[in-house]
């Protein structure tokens, strides 16, 4: 008699699914590992054993000599100095994101974008999903953002997005934001990471199939994260920062990653009423205009990416009322500044202990870079001593804790910028490189030879003898000078800045 034989067959697993960002899990947890919500994990079946097998391929792979770069020639979008950061412009088939905080100009900015890279050849769509149609016609006649080949639609699904692709059939879809779009075929809210992912997927491919070029607005958190997956800075090609101080005219684009330029290049815009205008010499919007030097204020050159901006850093010192005295930034680093405050006093021999200490930028920028650090300590002694700076004097070098000068990238870059808005003095590291003919460049060593260039204290005009501050204390010696500290006032009268403007 044959023996019986039996097959068993597994019996299928269940899955789990969480029903807010569509991740999936061989067993239910309390939390979901991709979104960290509670109680959203649910059973909704086996999951499905999947193999692939190999299909047609759509084009034969060649030798990449053979391939054609032609079809990938950044076309200009009007704005230079997005085509700037862009590295040329925008690529047929490329994905750009384009993210910033609320109110810092976005719309206005892709708006412009859309009506000036718009013709017969080369339409434009431009979608948005916060605002009405005719919201973002009221917004294109306020900064003349009007073009006949320029296509407006106002949609929050998916489908509807791509059924405007195929109809107008553009050569640049602007899509204002990426999180107000939701596809039919998931559940969750728009702006969900599984929407965002679905949504940013399926542009994605329908700008690569067409050779369309897209820009995607993406809304940021209040760490300034773009909100969402970070899978979708993964699937684009490119990741713009649009930063700026909502209360300042000063915008600023920033390359986070770009696949066909570099990500040191910057773009700097004005924010006004009729629009927003690109600034291609931003330096004076970081000045202030003045007829005589006052105290407390110091110029340097910062870099923002490849492009020298000269910077004024403001210092304000007053006598505390309070036992803990106040350290207050704007627009500078807050554990820097403290830094910097001590080197001044430990090295630099000025009482700061017993002072409110108030350090500020002009024009809304931020300077991150230690290339500011001569300037704030300049600015801080010379409003402990109540006495300007010389006017066209600049100040370039990074302070470390034992309060020497360090010498900071792009010196020479920096110096051409300030000598080309008229600057004729500076202060910089050793070993400059070269300087630009007609520029007097003093070279410092540390901070003690850098604060010789403040001038003595001055009695302040008006003040009754009463109310004049004691004498300073003896400030601690200076370490001995180098070599060539005695050409470092030839020239320069420190007592009587006003030779220098």
């Amino acid at each position: 008699m044959a023996a019986r034989t039996s097959k068993t067959t597994a019996k299928p697993r269940p899955a789990y699914r969480c029903t807010e960002c569509g991740n999936q899990l061989p067993k239910w947890v309390g939390r979901c590992p991709e979104c960290n919500a509670w109680g959203t994990v649910e059973e909704y079946g086996a999951v499905p054993i999947r193999t692939t097998a190999a299909g047609p391929v759509s084009s034969p792979a060649r030798p990449i000599g053979q391939v054609d770069g032609q079809v990938a020639t950044a076309r200009s979008t009007g704005v230079p100095e997005l085509d700037r950061v862009l590295g040329g412009g925008l690529v047929p088939g490329a994905v750009v994101l384009l993210a910033g905080e609320p109110g810092v100009g976005k719309s206005t900015l892709l708006l412009d974008v859309a009506a000036k890279a718009a013709t017969s050849q080369h339409r434009t769509l431009y979608v948005t999903g916060e605002e009405s149609a005719g919201q973002v016609r009221l917004r294109a006649d306020r900064i003349n953002a009007l073009s006949d080949h320029l296509y407006l639609a106002a949609e929050q699904d998916l489908g509807a997005v791509l059924g405007h692709i195929e109809q107008v059939s553009p050569g640049l879809l602007i899509l204002d934001s990426v999180q107000t779009i939701a596809s039919a075929e998931l559940d969750g809210a728009p702006g969900g990471p599984a929407q965002v992912r679905e949504v940013a997927g399926a542009l994605i491919r329908a700008s690569k199939e067409r050779g369309m070029a897209t820009l995607l607005v993406g809304h940021v958190t209040k760490d300034g994260q773009i909100a969402g997956p970070r899978l979708l800075e993964h699937l684009v090609d490119v990741v713009l920062s649009f930063e700026g101080d909502r209360h300042a005219r000063l915008r600023i684009i920033r390359g986070v990653k770009n696949r066909y330029g570099a990500t040191d290049e910057v773009g700097c815009f004005e924010l006004h009423d009729e629009g927003i205008e690109g600034l291609a010499d931003p330096s004076g919007l970081f000045l202030t205009r003045r007829d005589k030097p006052v105290a407390g204020t110091c110029l340097t050159v910062t870099l923002e990416g490849k492009r020298p901006l000269v910077a004024e850093v403001q210092a304000l010192m007053v006598d505390s009322q309070i036992p803990s005295p106040r350290r207050t930034t704007s627009g500078l680093e807050s554990p820097r500044i403290a830094m910097i405050l001590a080197v001044v006093e430990r090295h630099g021999g000025i009482k700061l202990g017993k002072q409110d200490i108030y350090t500020a930028t002009v024009g809304g920028v931020k300077l991150t870079e230690p290339s500011a650090d001569l300037a704030v300590a300049l600015a801080v002694a010379s409003s402990s001593t109540d006495n300007p700076l010389p006017s066209n004097l600049v100040a370039i070098g990074e302070v470390g804790l034992a309060g020497e000068v360090r010498r900071v990238t792009g010196v020479q870059r920096r110096l051409a910028e300030a000598h080309r808005l008229g600057f004729t003095h500076a202060l910089v590291p050793p070993d400059p490189g070269k300087v630009p003919p007609g520029m007097k460049v003093v070279e410092v060593a540390d901070i003690g030879e850098a604060l010789r260039a403040v001038p003595g204290r001055r009695r302040s005009a008006g003040r009754p003898r009463a109310e004049q501050r004691p004498a300073p204390e003896q400030p601690r010696p200076v370490p001995p000078p180098v070599a060539y500290a005695d050409e470092l006032m030839d020239g320069w009268d420190p007592v009587d800045s006003d030779e220098l403007v």
